[in-house]
């Protein structure tokens, strides 16, 4: 058995919850490497250490004194150094660091979190440092270097028998230091997981997983024990987030399980993340959704006669850069949905253009709405979810303005207006969860 296991930025904020991580790696010997972000915050009003290293590369870009900003960066790594009695001499290359600041790359200043992490944590654990740098490799276009990087990393495995191992960066074909987006340390554990075909991917954090609706619209949502890795996306995409949606994509290859839980409750079950598809107890697996989208409405007599009438919209709006999110069509009429903040600088240009290029007879917007996605592969087994949830929203008295339904039929898709967005998700999760 072998767990690839990864501490975000609050599991590794201080020396307490080193104290954690470690009582947790120790009592599984299939914990054998271990991955770690950067120092999150220890309080509501403190920093994370990436963000005072974006800081510090800031005054570096703009030749202002970063003095402060280092210290602050410094004393965060010598308190955890010297509250569990380490040994590391890390005083010695945050020093350097600063020292070498206007020769290094923004990449390689905002990388210093993890690094530092897990140096003191492999000293911690008496565990070896690995460092990410030797092998993770990227190619040109910044796509992982999947042979190359699989190759370093079993040469590692076979020098170390446990390491700890930095997330957030690798390097690039010029050798120099290339980091993931933020919150990268998830990437990273998930390349691991691949490269060395564990058993399981462990994700520990400061929540024990998912829920099935957001805990500040909904009181006390029930947790979500088990879920597909195509039900994740859906509810990542609609604003969901416990774990970067792209450390899915490794794991799901090798249809390995991605175990999210809880650094400081341990005992909790947590969420499985895995293709298998299994029977939870609601008919649904979750509910998530966002604000902020609008639609655009066009209407044409005939327009089903008319080829590529709605390929000329798309590619109008191709042409501004703008992502649709969907497209409800009928005969003669259809709407195209996309995020207000991709068209907030274009959109009467768009419909300028709509105007001249389309001929319509009718051209609307409505610019309040929010979209809210019910998911669960288990729906496509009851007859009548639709009906349900439709349903739910009449005796609200909730207005569907959209409905959208994957072909998959794992995922209802509803919009409405803007103001009834809390009351719609109130709404289904009594339907399908308080009433069952």
């Amino acid at each position: 058995m072998l767990k690839i296991t990864k501490f975000g930025g609050s599991s590794v904020a201080n020396s307490a919850q080193f104290k954690k991580v470690k009582d947790i790696v120790l009592s599984d010997p299939s914990r054998r490497y271990v991955v770690v972000s950067a120092p999150g915050r220890r309080n509501s009003s403190d920093s994370k250490i990436t963000d005072l290293l974006y800081l510090l590369d800031a005054h570096r870009q703009y030749h202002v004194d970063a003095s402060n900003v280092f210290k602050l960066i410094k004393q965060r790594f010598m308190d955890i150094k010297n509250e569990l009695g380490l040994k590391q001499p890390i005083e010695k290359e945050l020093d350097a660091m600063y020292t070498n600041l206007n020769q290094m790359t923004q990449d390689e200043i905002v990388s210093r979190g993890e690094y530092f992490c897990a140096k003191l944590m492999a000293e911690y654990l008496g565990y070896a440092f690995v460092d990410a740098k030797d092998v993770i490799r990227f190619h040109l276009d910044k796509t992982i270097n999947w042979e190359v990087t699989t190759q370093k990393l079993n040469a590692k495995c076979a020098q170390y028998e446990h390491f700890v191992f930095p997330g957030f960066y690798g390097t690039n074909s010029s050798g120099q230091i290339q980091v993931f987006s933020r919150g990268g340390g998830d990437i990273t554990g998930s390349i691991l997981a691949k490269c060395l075909e564990a058993d399981e991917y462990e994700n520990w954090t400061d929540v024990s997983g998912f829920l099935m609706a957001d805990p500040r619209i909904v009181e006390n949502p029930e947790q979500i024990k088990y879920i597909t890795y195509t039900e994740l996306r859906e509810l990542s995409y609609m604003g969901a987030s416990v774990l970067h949606e792209e450390a899915i994509f490794p794991v799901k290859e090798k249809n390995i399980p991605i175990h999210i839980l809880n650094t400081n409750r341990p005992q909790d079950f947590g969420t499985y993340i895995q293709e298998t598809k299994t029977k939870n107890h609601f008919p649904i697996t979750g509910i998530a959704g966002k604000k902020d989208f609008v639609s655009i409405y066009i209407y044409k007599k005939h327009m089903s006669n008319e080829v590529g009438f709605i390929r000329r919209a798309l590619s109008i709006l191709e042409s501004y850069n703008v992502s649709i999110e969907h497209i409800p069509s009928g005969i003669d009429s259809f709407s195209i949905v996309v995020e207000k903040k991709e068209v907030e600088n274009s959109l009467y240009e768009i419909l300028a253009r709509f105007k001249a290029e389309l001929k319509p007879d009718d051209l609307s917007i409505q610019d309040d709405l929010a979209l809210i996605s019910t998911v669960g592969q288990n729906m496509s087994d009851k007859p009548g979810t639709s009906g349900r949830l439709f349903s739910a929203l009449g005796k609200e008295n909730i207005n569907i303005r959209m409905i959208a339904q994957s072909s998959s039929e794992i995922n209802i898709t509803v919009g409405v207006k803007k103001k009834d967005f809390e009351r719609t998700i109130k709404a289904i999760y009594s339907a399908f969860v308080n009433e069952e």
